[in-house]
């Protein structure tokens, strides 16, 4: 594998499983941490990371124990997109909060997420050994690969690793288009869609009496025709909230503190930055614009060598701001375990099956978030084709319906969560709510429990009473 982050672990966790016998080494530029701690080869690690219930499903197939139980038992949170979230949405106004119809989700840092991973699958296996190094390029031709070319590597594997199957789960930086035609492979077609959007991220402590408040968020408008801006306030280990603000190539939140929380209370509706002006942060505000949407059509190759496979964001990469790359990972990870199950590691073919099953659920997310990146102004490498203005449009009248319709809402929760295919929302149901629109007015206020609501004006009369001290 070349790669130990969440793909690079999944599909490790693959193929121990189907392959017990197989010898996995996993090979990564970075020393990894001994806990859950941020590392460099991560580079959107220090903000919000959402385990959709697609993403989850497939990998409690992959491992003997349940990774969901272990994420709790180290802290990590279970969101109902029905009623555990509150969601505003600028065009349509606020989600009401609907009975679950199963769809949940967990927040933790993905530094946690990844070290639960890791250790779920050492000690799973002794089969599976990880090693820094640097991976130079493939060795093989355009029939099959035998192996990679590494760089700053231990002793113990020398200049070259030969092996009899190789999987690139290296991540937004892969360089396999170019490892490929080293060996003869060209003209794989890459697409590089950048709405510029810029990710700035602070912790604090959750506030007493907080501690079961709904995840928050606010959405982004990409109707509107100017850049998008949202934030959101999610729950994770440690007591503590993750608050991460976006926005897109003009609309950029600041890195410094006051400034966050400026822009926090400058929104469509200020309630993030209402919870977190009485909030003790922890940490300063960190910064990251690696979030452009990238996708390697290796599937359109006419040719591919045998024993070669790429997964995980090496395959496609997305906004981060739709929370569905590692579910996609864990989705292909499911694919490679289903096919080694079925022919082993040496069956002929495996790799472009393998790669055409993973791509159906690249396919789904990318038209999420393509569809609605390539609104938003100053975008960079496409612009709305009638196409994307249908798809748009069509979202756009079925969002101002789930918030006043469960058929409709339910029908984004599973295609967000990647449980269910985009023609999730062409079933008669939704078509018809989508047609119908909301029977229920807008809410302009968020939809609080007594309790909640308690909170909430506690901290902005605490956001008060310090401006009037100042």
């Amino acid at each position: 594998m070349i790669g130990a982050g969440i793909a690079g672990l999944l599909a490790a966790a693959a193929v121990s499983r189907a392959v017990p016998e197989a010898e996995v080494l996993l090979l990564d530029k970075d020393v990894l941490p001994d806990g859950p701690e941020n590392r460099k080869g991560v580079p959107q690690g220090q903000h919000a990371h959402l385990l959709m219930a697609g993403g989850l499903s497939a990998m409690e197939w992959l491992f003997t124990e349940s990774v969901r139980e272990r994420l709790f038992e180290a802290g990590a949170h279970e969101i109902s997109m029905g009623n555990g979230m509150l969601t505003f949405t600028p065009d349509a106004g606020w989600f009401r909060r609907y009975r679950s119809n199963g769809t949940r989700m967990i927040t933790c840092t993905r530094a946690l997420l990844d070290w639960v991973i890791r250790e779920t699958l050492m000690e799973q296996t002794t089969k599976v050994s990880i090693h820094q190094a640097a991976v130079e390029g493939l060795i093989g031709n355009g029939q099959r690969i035998t192996g990679v070319r590494i760089s700053g590597a231990d002793s113990t594997l020398g200049g070259e690793v030969e092996a009899d199957f190789v999987i690139d789960t290296s991540g937004r930086g892969s360089r396999s288009v170019r490892w490929l035609e080293e060996v003869g492979v060209s003209g794989v077609e890459e697409r590089k869609i950048d709405s510029g959007l810029t990710n700035a991220t602070r912790i604090y402590r959750t506030p007493a009496g907080a501690e079961s408040f709904p995840l928050t968020l606010v959405q982004a408008n990409p109707y509107s025709g100017r850049p998008g801006r949202s934030a959101m306030v999610l729950p994770i280990e440690g007591n503590r909230w993750m608050v991460s603000a976006g926005g897109t190539r003009g609309g950029e939140p600041p890195s410094d503190p006051q400034g966050f929380l400026e822009y926090a209370l400058s929104l469509p509706h200020p309630i993030v930055g209402h919870l977190i002006a009485g909030a003790e942060p922890l940490t300063d505000v960190v910064v990251s614009r690696s979030t452009s949407n990238i996708r390697r059509h290796f599937e359109k190759s006419p040719q591919w060598p045998e024993r070669f496979l790429v997964l995980g964001d090496a395959l496609a990469t997305f906004n981060p701001a739709y929370g569905q790359g590692m579910s996609v990972a864990a989705l292909g990870a499911h694919d490679l375990w289903r096919a080694l199950q079925q022919g082993g590691l040496a069956g002929p073919g495996l790799s472009r099956r393998v790669l055409r099953r993973a791509v159906r659920h690249v396919d789904t997310a990318w038209s999420t978030a393509v569809a609605m990146d390539v609104l938003y102004p100053d975008v960079r490498g496409a612009k709305p084709t009638a196409a994307d203005r249908l798809t748009a449009a069509y979202a756009r009248r079925l969002t101002r319906a789930a918030t006043g319709s469960f058929n409709a809402a339910a029908a984004l929760w599973d295609i967000t969560s990647l449980k269910a295919r985009p023609s999730r929302v062409m079933r008669p149901a939704v078509l018809l709510a989508a047609l119908n629109g909301s029977f229920l007015p807008r809410i302009s206020e968020p939809p609080l429990q007594p309790s909640e609501r308690q909170i909430l004006e506690r901290l902005r009369k605490a956001m008060e009473e310090s401006r009037d001290a100042r």
